[in-house]
């Protein structure tokens, strides 16, 4: 086969159709070519995670429709059994990686809700929460390995889209680097929360007393749609 076959990676491609139908042009541009060519290359000679099935797990989970809340994350995790294709999340029974142990903090301190046993953000993702990586794959113990292929571009077209195109979602921006994506977002259509990191380098500089999940509901609760059960 040729490294580039857009009928192939369509069908390659496990993407929830809501998704897929709106990014298909995106998929024919040369940057998603090369960066198609790279992904394969790079899951062909290394362990690179999340498995190739998982990538487009945030777009699987929460349909474009249903999308409520946007967090955004870097890179996946690159440890070994840890990423899913759910920023922040990891696989059921793995333990708790820092920023995520911060983040169940915040969110019992905002909402008395207990800390869960499972790191899993599945259910978060059902509610309506997309968790988009910026970077959707990683080399294994590499972080940033994936950086500047493409992947950022696609993302950056995904948060554009849903400003353009969806009315009163909450973005969350932790951190310079998701921080940075406001300028793409539409703030007199939807809500933009920003705050540090909640890693344990930063999390005491902002994201600890930030409000954000008891902020995002009432939000959505002023546009009639069902808060998030955190």
């Amino acid at each position: 086969m040729p490294s580039w076959d857009y009928e192939q990676v369509m069908k390659e491609i496990s993407m929830e159709e809501s998704w897929k139908s709106r990014l298909s042009s995106e998929f024919q541009k040369p940057y998603f070519r090369q960066l198609t060519d790279f992904v394969r290359a790079e899951y062909s000679t290394y362990r690179c995670f999340p498995p190739g099935g998982q990538i487009f797990s945030a777009f699987d989970h929460t349909p474009f429709d249903d999308v409520k809340v946007v967090i955004l994350g870097q890179d996946p995790y690159h440890g070994a059994g840890q990423a899913h294709g759910l920023c922040f999340s990891v696989c059921d029974g793995v333990p708790f990686p820092p920023s995520l142990k911060n983040i169940f903090q915040e969110v019992q301190a905002e909402t008395g809700a207990p800390i869960p046993q499972s790191g899993s953000l599945m259910r978060w993702a059902r509610q309506g929460v997309f968790l988009l990586n910026t970077c959707l794959t990683v080399r294994e113990h590499q972080a940033f390995s994936h950086s500047g292929h493409g992947w950022e571009v696609f993302t950056d077209a995904v948060i554009g889209m849903l400003s353009r195109e969806r009315d009163g979602l909450v973005f969350l921006l932790w951190g310079a680097p998701a921080g940075r994506k406001a300028q793409m977002i539409d703030a007199g259509r939807h809500l933009i929360l920003q705050c540090a990191h909640p890693s344990p380098l930063s999390a005491f500089r902002g994201f600890f007393g930030c409000g954000h999940f008891n902020e995002a509901n009432r939000y959505l609760i002023s546009h009639g749609k069902t808060p998030i059960q955190w």
